[in-house]
This record gives structure tokens, C-alpha cells and sequence, in this order.
């Protein structure tokens, strides 16, 4: 990533006293951002999670991207980024990164090298 600029994700952090009350349904793989590691920071009061994440912005550069499973080539494609999507990113790691459109979803993997520059 380049230059000294502010691309983090605007959100309330939850505040107080924060408990899940009774069972929650867990979603199915690519909906909400929720790994069983971490998740979103907007799913504190919602979803329980080891860490929560303020995402940062990036930009999916011009060849579009495909949101995978998981971090294998031949892992399922659960949705197709346009160019210029706007996403948000909660976890890069090598060639990798993890990411959303919201906190709302949907959420996958995304190679590194299909993000703008």
C-alpha cells in the first residue's frame, strides 16, 4: 500500500458491556464478515469472535476480482467484484486478503494482486 493516507473504515465501536444472549444462528460462508478468529468490528454485539476488526478500505483494481471460499485457487467463487468496488479489508496475509463490502456482506477471499495500486 502506498502513501500516508487514511483508508480505515469508519465505525462505532461497541461500547459497555458487550454479551451474546442465547444462541445464534452462524452464517453461511461468504454472507456476514465473521471468521471463527475475528470478525468485524460492526458484528461485536451480534456475533462472538476471538478479535474484532476496523477494516480499511481499498479499491478493486481494473480486472475486477473474484471472492473466494477460502485461499486456494481451486476453492468455490462465491461472488465477482466489479472494477472500482469499493471493499473493506480485515485480514492480509501473503497472497491473500480478506475482505467485504460492509458489514453486511458479502465477504471472501480475494487475491492481493486484483486490489488497486
Amino acid at each position: 500500500m502506498s502513501g500516508p493516507q487514511d483508508d480505515t473504515a469508519k465505525y462505532d465501536v461497541p461500547g459497555g458491556v458487550l454479551g451474546l444472549k442465547g444462541p445464534v444462528s452462524k452464517p453461511a460462508p461468504g454472507t456476514v464478515p465473521l471468521r471463527g478468529d475475528l470478525a468485524h468490528i460492526a458484528l461485536a454485539g451480534v456475533h462472538l469472535a476471538a478479535h474484532y476488526v476496523i477494516p480499511y478500505g481499498r479499491t478493486i483494481g481494473d480486472g475486477g476480482a473474484d471472492v473466494m471460499e477460502n485461499t486456494r485457487d481451486d476453492s468455490p467463487i462465491l461472488h465477482h467484484f466489479e472494477a472500482g468496488t469499493q471493499i473493506e479489508v480485515l485480514d492480509a496475509a501473503g497472497d491473500w486478503v480478506w475482505g467485504c463490502l460492509g458489514p453486511d456482506g458479502p465477504s471472501g477471499y480475494i487475491k492481493a494482486s486484483c486490489l488497486a495500486v
